[in-house]
């Protein structure tokens, strides 16, 4: 297939630019060069191409819409505050009636998995928002280690386990303690399956976490539960990303310094948490601007997650960028959730996920006509 005409917004380059893009077994063969190949033509004439828009953190598909709230549903596991074993895709619902509206909105690739509730929650996955399953949605079962800081854990366990910022961050260091011991055993008896430890489905959980192949996704909003996030990734060199980073303009330096990609939101709602006081439009651009790698997530249901889109024109009403907004929701959490291979800008080689509007999508009156995913077109409002 042929897109013609398209004006061009690759999520790369800052300004766009018009040309045709070549799409061939779901892929991206060439954008913006003018192609003349015996091809299935898709007029896109006055229509503006982005990539599919990415959330790098959600709970679409495992805090479904119409389910019941207070964190109790298949996003949280409420009898064990440590459980990094369990998986967000164990969870996941293809037939939640927010699939097909985020899809409506544009928003194509999400990492979604477990809540917040628990010190360690269990790991995130990527998926695309379409299909009957999440075995043939799915791009990666495991792309990160949800941990958490803050209220959420004391807040679900004050009674049994869990009542000071000074606990979590204990229960979180006795986890890791355990199962880098663990896996220098392992590896310590090699193939002598005498002197291997008992098998612990927790401890192998954090090994990939240990290794560095995915990183600690960190619910952390108040700036001190930033902090520590950071000086438990360093005392135990892990990969490390922090998650709604609401008080992240007020530790600007900290958080350069750090070098740790940050994903900030949600900001469209109130906030019913102390640690939330300080939430503002302002912080995704304060961070932008000092060269930290921002994205701007939803944290679907607290946002819906097709509203992606308009919370970066909020962050733009607020001051950011409009190219960074943009990267915000698109390059940015496909890096986030190391899929940038893969997904979140228009270049040759890529997932052809596609979505053609009638103007800018961050400016509230843009409609989204059609959504390609994997160059199938999947949505068409005309």
């Amino acid at each position: 297939m042929i897109i013609k005409n398209a004006i061009i917004h690759d999520a790369i380059h800052k300004e766009p630019y018009q040309g045709d893009i070549l799409i061939r077994d779901g892929k991206l063969i060439s954008v913006g060069e003018s192609v003349d190949a015996e091809e299935e033509v898709f007029d896109a004439t006055g229509l503006h191409a982005y990539p599919g828009f990415v959330d790098a953190h959600s709970h679409i598909g495992l805090d479904n819409w119409g389910g019941p709230t207070g964190g109790a549903y298949d996003f949280n596991e409420m009898n064990d505050i440590c459980c990094p074993q369990l998986r967000g895709l164990d969870s996941y619902y293809a037939q939640d009636a927010a699939i097909p509206a985020a899809l409506k909105g544009g928003v194509t690739t999400v990492a979604t998995g477990p809540g917040s509730a628990n010190v360690l929650g269990g790991t995130f996955f990527a998926v695309k928002l379409y299909g009957n399953s999440v075995d043939k949605a799915m791009i990666k079962p495991s792309i990160a280690m949800k941990c958490a800081f803050g209220e959420n854990p004391k807040r679900c366990y004050t009674d049994k386990k869990d009542s000071a910022r000074m606990t979590t961050a204990a229960i979180l260091r006795q986890a890791l303690y355990e199962a880098r011991d663990y896996m220098l055993r392992k590896e310590a008896a090699g193939d002598d399956i005498t002197r291997q430890p008992k098998f612990d489905m927790k401890m192998e959980a954090l090994i990939p976490v240990l290794k560095k192949e995915i990183p600690l996704k960190a619910h952390a909003h108040r700036s001190d539960d930033i902090m520590t996030a950071i000086r438990i990734a360093k005392e135990f060199d892990l990969k490390l990303t922090i998650e709604h980073c609401t008080e992240g303009h007020l530790i600007v330096e900290e958080l350069k310094e750090a070098n740790v990609p940050v994903a900030v939101g949600p900001t469209l709602m109130h906030a019913p948490k102390q640690e939330l006081i300080h939430k503002s439009w302002t912080t995704p651009g304060i961070l932008a601007k000092a060269g930290i790698q921002v994205s701007i997530i939803t944290d679907n249901p607290a946002t819906p997650q097709e509203y992606l889109p308009f919370c970066a024109g909020q962050a733009v009403k607020a001051g950011m960028d409009p190219f960074q907004a943009l990267q915000a929701i698109t390059i940015n959490p496909a890096r986030h959730i190391g899929l940038e291979d893969r997904i979140g800008s228009l270049e040759a080689g890529k997932d052809a996920d596609i979505v053609l509007t009638d103007g800018d999508p961050l400016v509230s009156d843009t409609t989204v006509k059609y959504v390609f995913v994997d160059g199938k077109l999947l949505v068409e409002n005309v």
